[in-house]
Formats: C-alpha cells, structure tokens, sequence
C-alpha cells in the first residue's frame, strides 16, 4: 500500500516538540532534514516508528529522518503545509543547527571559518619568519646586514599586521562590511599605539612615550569615575599586534552594530550615519571594555606563569607546557619576554632563561602534531598546508600550525598540548636552560645549555603528540584527484549479485562494507544492503541496463531500476547535498533509459574534499523486500 505522505508528516511533526522548536527544514536526496532548537523535546523513539521513516538519527546539530528516494520530497511538501514552515535549503539548515551546537563547537567552528582564507598569508609568513630568525641567530654578522632586514620585514609583516587580516576576516564571517572591519583591525595597532610586542620593555615604552618610568601612558575618556580601582574609559596606548580573540570579539560586536543601523537608520542618511556610528561605538567597545578585560587577563597570565616557574619538580614546568599553545591562541603570548629577560638577569636561576625549554617543548609537540595530520591525512589540500605549517613550527612559529591545523581538527591539539605538558617537565627537571631568547625549537640549539638533553626533550614532546595524533585522530579515506589524462573506464567490478541478475561496481574504486561509510544511517543499511565504494575517479557508471527513476536537484544522488527490477541508490558522498549541487554534473534525465558502462553522473573529488566531505560513494538497493537472494561484493 502507498504510503501517505500527509499522515507520515503529521505523525512526524507530533514528535518534534512544538513548532516553536523547529528552527527550519529541507531535504536532501533520501532524508529530511531538521534543525531541532532543543534535542531533548524530541521523541526520537516515537519517531522511528512513524511509518515511512526508516531510520531517525541526529548529525552536527541536525535531526535526519530517513524516509528514502522518491518519496522525502512528497513528505516534505506536506510538512511544510503542516507546520507552516517556510521552504529551507540544506545550508540554512546547517546554518540553524550550527547556532544550537554547544558553545565550544561554535567557537573552534567560527575560528576555522575566520582562519581558514587566511592561511596562505600566515603558513608562508610563518616558515619565512622562522628560517630568517634562525640564521640571525646563527651567523650574528648576517644578522646585522640589510639583506636581513629587508628579509625580516618582508617574513614579519602577516604576523606585524595580524590583526587587520583577521578583522576583514571576521567581517566576512559575521556578515560586517570588510573595509569597517579593516579599520577597526588597523585602529588596534594603530602608530599612536605602543607597539603590543613591547609592552613588557621599559626602555621601549619610555623611548616610544618620552617617559623615564616606564609606565604605560592612558587616555582618560570620561574622567576619573571608577569601578573599584578601574577608572572607567581609562585606555592603555597599547597596540594589539598579535592578538586574534580580542580583534574577532570586537570585529563581532561591529558586525552586529551595523546590522542594527542599516535596519534602523533612514535610508537617505544611512550611508554615512552607519559607518561613522559603528566605528565610534566599536572603538570605544574595543578599548573601554575588550582591551582592560584582556590587560587584565595577560597581567594575570603573566604572574601565574612567573610562579609557576618556580613549582618544584618541573610539575609547574608541565603544566605551562600544556597551557601554552592556548595563550598562543588568545594571543597573549608575545608578553613571556617579560619573564625571559627576568630570568636572565637573575642569579636565582643561574642567569639561564628556564623559559625557553618549556615554550620549545610546547611549539615543537604542536610540530609532531602537526606533522601526523600531515603524514595521515590523504587530503592533499590539507597536505599542502600541514606540511609547511609543520616546518614553521619547528623553527618556533606555531601559528600556522595551531590555527591553520591542530586548532581546527582539536584533536591533534588536545595531542600537542599533552606532548608540550611531558616535554617541558622533563627540560625542568633536567634543568634546561637558554643564555638568550627569542628563539624556540630548532634554532634554540643556538642558546641552549644541553644540546644532547634539550633534543631528547623536543624528541619527547613531539614524539607524544605526533603518537597521539596517529591513534586519536581519523580521516575520512581520501585518494588524489583524478589525473586529467587518466583514461575512465566503466568498473569491472560485482557490487550485488541477486536471484534477478548482477549488479556491477558503479565507480571505479575500493569497494568498503557498508560498516565502513562514514554515516551512520548508511553504515546501518536502514534503507537496504548497501555498500561503500572509496572511488580513484569521478564517474558514476550505469551497473545494468534500466530505466532512471530520480535524480535529485544538486545531482548528488540518482535512483535507476534495472529491466529485471533491481531498485538502486547512488548516493556520491555523505553530506554532499550542502554543496547545493557545486561540482556535480548529470549525463542523464529522469526516464532515460540506460544501458551498462554507460556514464550517468560526473562528480569533482577535489571539490567535495575541499568542502569537508567523505567522497565515498554508497550503493543501496532499495526494493530488498522484491529478491529472495542478495550477495555483497563486501561480504
């Protein structure tokens, strides 16, 4: 009996918790597709037994049911006519359940979003900066040419200027005007600032200010009003360089004020009433309120550091080894010249910096992090920057690394922070130590008391992260692109063999069991026996003559049935339907009849692995209920 799509949205709305809980919908190829506001109102179980749904799970903040090819677009049409909803794409969807993901998730997600583009810029500027600080240090007279300073201003300037391209950026994320968003990211290292790398020297701010105590000179905004001890819109002249948290927040607050404006503003007025009022009230945000939160915050960085030092057993050592990359992220680092300097000046420690271990370990165990992803990953655009982010790393510049890499995967820097935890505890309590500073890693070997110790410490440190890295974190299996003189040509390949014929291979690749796709409802075969196929090409091929049944809008996905009735699914990717049909091609319409080796659907691997994706085709056949025998290929 057919089944009644009106009756299956009705049943399937009843279980969602209200109207109010449903952010939007839409469907892809086999599923609807639900951003839910609060999981928890959701009767999953119930859901599973509405007849039509063949399978419910929930999938980076969305809630799926699986309802199959054919049959999700009637469904969905009478959902929306139910719930009164509006017609959603997959990206609104995945938009609107991106905003219900825990506060974490977002946060690392809206970093990738930010850094991601930018990376060439910091990945070049990064290994540059690290080999013209090495031989500076390795040959002084190099260091004192014009040839070293021309190469040191070109390798700095990405790093010299960070945060205006992080601002355009963010603009761009947050949906801000990107000029706004550069002046705002210009206004925190603006010249009339004390440059942020020279907070912690005395003799820089009173040649900078033309003071003689060192102390860092405020502008008073609203008087001597305080708060406690803070005087309200008292501004410290200090620049941002280096900074990222602190640019992305006010960046956020700047998109959101422009918003506001354009909305509320008379049009006739608007273009210039919104921009001049949005940077005035940004910049007032900025140093008022984000700038004292984040002196605040480095102030008391700074002192736990100083005693952490000092924690006996190298137990504090470690636990500034773990810590480190994280203040690498909010930009707070660059202030540890402070406590480097201190160190050398003081007899206490024997005048050797103790610091300068514990950042090696840290920067170098982000290195082996770094360097797993790049030798596991089989993405090769991920190769291409885990590679020279890795080298950059190694010679003491971690950004790339961290914000290009093991940041946007996490676990690889979950790994670098334990690998950094082990390598600097064993520099304490071996007692490490440099005669200078300013450089890590690899070119620390120029300053270091123990070369043969301090390369069992990096050895450690590195060691532990990359070994963690390589068990902890899993990629989806990925080959390189197709060679462009490659010759295709259809499979040769058995994917099903049933009692009313063969089903050949329909791509060319390595046929995976089903347990082997990389989502959950395919690895389940909810709809049918299916199987996964890891392709070498981007071809789909027609597995027996027949009859096109479907082919979905973004060309992801088509349904055939062979002259002998074998009902069949291929579905290219998983997830794949959020690329709204970006680097998808069909050869075929619906009602065509096909014949074998034909070529129905054209597919760009590169594209879909630049997107996020698995490119693992899943093969399904759907009518099962219609074969007394089914054999897999994968079995």
């Amino acid at each position: 009996m057919a089944l009644d799509y009106r009756k299956c949205a009705e049943e399937i709305y009843s279980h969602l918790g209200g109207k109010d809980n449903i952010a939007s919908a839409a469907h892809c190829a086999t599923r609807l597709r639900l951003a839910i506001v609060d999981i928890n109102k959701v009767d999953t179980k119930a859901l599973e037994n509405v007849e039509g749904v063949q399978g419910v799970f929930s999938s980076n903040g969305q809630l799926q049911c699986i309802i199959g090819t054919g049959t999700v677009n009637h469904v969905y049409d009478e959902f929306l006519a139910v719930t009164g909803l509006t017609a959603a794409s997959k990206e609104d969807v995945k938009a609107a359940a991106a905003a219900n993901q825990p506060l974490p998730q977002r946060m690392v997600k809206t970093l990738g979003d930010v850094f991601v583009p930018i990376l060439p810029a910091i990945v070049a500027s990064g290994l540059m900066m690290g080999l013209v600080e090495a031989l500076g240090k390795a040959f002084p007279g190099f260091a004192s040419t014009d040839w070293y300073a021309f190469l040191d201003m070109v390798s700095n300037t990405a790093f010299a200027y960070l945060p205006v391209i992080v601002a355009v950026s963010s603009a761009r994320v947050f949906g801000g005007n990107i000029f706004l968003g550069a002046v705002i990211g210009l206004l925190m290292i603006h010249s009339a600032l004390l440059n942020g790398w020279n907070v912690g020297s005395k003799d820089a701010i009173n040649a900078f200010f033309g003071v003689k105590n060192g102390v860092i000179p405020t502008w008073n905004l609203f008087g001597n009003a305080k708060i406690g001890n803070y005087v309200i819109g008292s501004i410290r002249r200090t620049g941002y360089q280096g900074h990222v948290i602190p640019v992305i927040i006010s960046v956020w607050f700047m998109s959101k004020i422009e918003k506001k404006l354009h909305d509320v503003v008379p049009a006739v007025i608007d273009l210039f009433v919104t921009p001049l009022t949005t940077v005035i009230v940004t910049s007032l945000l900025t140093f008022v309120v984000i700038g004292p939160i984040f002196s605040t915050l480095e102030t008391y960085v700074l002192e736990g550091a100083k005693v952490l030092i000092t924690v006996g057993f190298g137990v504090g050592a470690g636990v500034m080894g773990a810590v480190y990359p994280v203040t690498v992220v909010m930009g707070l680092h660059h202030m540890y010249n402070v406590i480097e300097a201190g160190l050398l000046a003081s007899k206490e420690f024997g005048n050797l910096n103790i610091w300068m271990p514990i950042a090696s370990a840290a920067n170098f165990a982000q290195f082996g992090a770094c360097l797993a992803v790049a030798v596991k990953t089989k993405n090769p655009k991920m190769k291409t920057v885990a590679v020279p982010s890795a080298l950059s790393a190694s010679l003491g510049i971690t950004e790339p690394a961290i914000f290009g890499v093991n940041l946007r995967l996490m676990k690889p820097f979950i790994a670098g922070m334990v690998g950094g935890a082990v390598g600097a505890w064993f520099g304490s309590f071996t007692h490490l130590g440099a005669s200078a500073y300013g450089v890590t890693g690899i070119p620390g070997y120029l300053t270091i008391n123990n070369p043969l110790v301090y390369t069992i410490e990096l050895a450690i440190a590195a060691g532990i992260a990359f070994a963690g890295t390589m068990v902890f974190w899993h990629e989806d299996p990925a080959d390189l692109p197709d060679a462009a003189v490659e010759k295709m040509e259809a499979p040769t390949e058995v994917a099903f063999e049933t009692d009313k014929g063969k089903v050949m291979s329909p791509v060319n690749g390595k046929i995976v069991p089903a347990s082997a796709i990389p989502d959950p409802m395919f690895a389940a075969e909810t709809m049918g026996p299916s199987i996964g196929i890891e392709p070498t090409q981007g071809r789909v091929y027609a597995p027996f003559n027949g009859t096109v049944s479907m082919i979905f809008p973004t060309k992801h996905a088509i349904g055939i049935v062979s002259d002998d009735g074998i009902e069949l699914l291929i579905h290219v990717g998983v997830d794949t339907v959020n690329m709204e049909g970006k680097g998808f091609e069909s050869t075929v319409n619906q009602g065509d009849k096909i014949t074998q080796g034909q070529v129905l659907l054209e597919f760009d691997r590169s594209e879909i692995k630049a997107a996020g994706y698995s490119d693992t085709v899943v093969v399904v056949i759907t009518n099962k209920d219609a074969l007394k025998e089914i054999k897999k290929a994968a079995e």
